[in-house]
């Protein structure tokens, strides 16, 4: 759907690029049968919620959200030559604001240990205690903590990819916190049938910028469980891993690009770059069409568009609210 296919032929699978997955936990990455092959390529690990090392005995969020990018075996993963930060800053146990300030951790210390792309299936609004509750007013990028923070990891040139959310059909409906930053790469969720996820969440941001910024399958996505079964699943959770290991095959691919070219590329080469909506934002990315973008080289543009990089800052999409 999104030409990992392709990019994986061309010997491109995220080799020398870093991913830091920040995320409630990878129960059992330490001994499930498609990470066999695994433990050279995490760096290090830490668990920012029982400030600890290990990161194995908790959540299996995590674990699944990472064999989207880093599985080998029976599932090949989108990025499985990638290194890898395994942060936890989510406590699946409780809902608290400090666990925004927890992500914002997790990411200076991805920031610290060299990370390229921080993968974030994570997205705030309400907590347990509704005093620290998030409107949508506030899903302008710029007022939440942790929207705050993922902006300043992407001023630092990483590229930080987060799921759009789950409320699609909810009440609450809208993206989250930090999935509401400009910057972020925001990541919403289809089906096989390259159909809207009913539970994706909607943007724009509260400001109009558009989001979700792209989609890719979130719905009957291949994962493993800790059971060492190959399943599927469902959430945005899944579709922002896809292209966040993608994005590590596209951006090894061309390493001396920064990344605002990387994204720019991303965005042009999917299928409603042109008419962009609060759904599919531009739509499905095709990475090999990015990496042919990103060569300069004409005669391998298959579509005949040819686009030129320039700069999206002050791009907004108005919708109804």
């Amino acid at each position: 759907m999104i030409g990992g296919d392709k990019m994986h032929l061309k010997g491109f699978k995220g080799k020398g690029m870093i991913i830091a997955v920040i995320d409630a936990g990878f129960y059992k990455v330490d001994e499930l049968d498609v990470f066999n092959d695994f433990d050279d390529q995490i760096l290090s690990t830490y668990d920012f919620v029982d400030r600890s090392p290990n990161v194995y005995d908790d959540h299996i969020h995590g674990m699944m959200v990472l064999s989207t990018m880093g599985a080998k075996g029976e599932m090949m993963g989108t990025a499985p030559d990638a290194q890898y930060l395994l942060l936890r800053s989510e406590d699946v146990f409780s809902e608290n604001l400090i666990e925004e300030f927890l992500w914002v951790c997790a990411a200076e210390y991805a920031d610290s240990a060299g990370a390229d792309i921080i993968n974030s299936s994570l997205g705030y609004t309400t907590f347990d205690d509704t005093t620290q509750n998030h409107t949508y007013l506030d899903m302008n990028g710029k007022t939440t903590p942790i929207s705050i923070g993922a902006g300043i990891a992407c001023k630092k040139g990483i590229i930080v990819v987060n799921s759009a959310g789950n409320s699609g059909n909810s009440n609450w409906q809208y993206i989250g916190a930090p999935a509401d930053n400009y910057d972020v790469l925001t990541v919403g969720a289809v089906d096989e049938n390259a159909e809207i996820a009913a539970f994706s969440s909607y943007g724009p941001n509260s400001e109009g910028s558009l989001k979700p910024n792209i989609v890719a399958q979130g719905k009957n996505t291949v994962i493993v469980n800790s059971d060492n079964q190959i399943i599927t699943g469902n959430g945005t959770s899944f579709a922002a891993p896809i292209n966040a290991g993608m994005i590590a095959c596209l951006w090894g691919a061309n390493i001396a690009e920064s990344a605002f070219n990387i994204k720019d590329a991303i965005y042009k080469s999917a299928d409603r770059y042109l008419n962009p909506d609060m759904q599919y934002g531009y739509g499905i990315p095709d990475y090999y069409e990015a990496l042919k973008l990103l060569s300069g080289d004409l005669d391998l543009l298959e579509n005949g568009d040819v686009f030129s990089f320039t700069s999206n800052s002050e791009k907004k999409v108005a919708f109804e609210i």
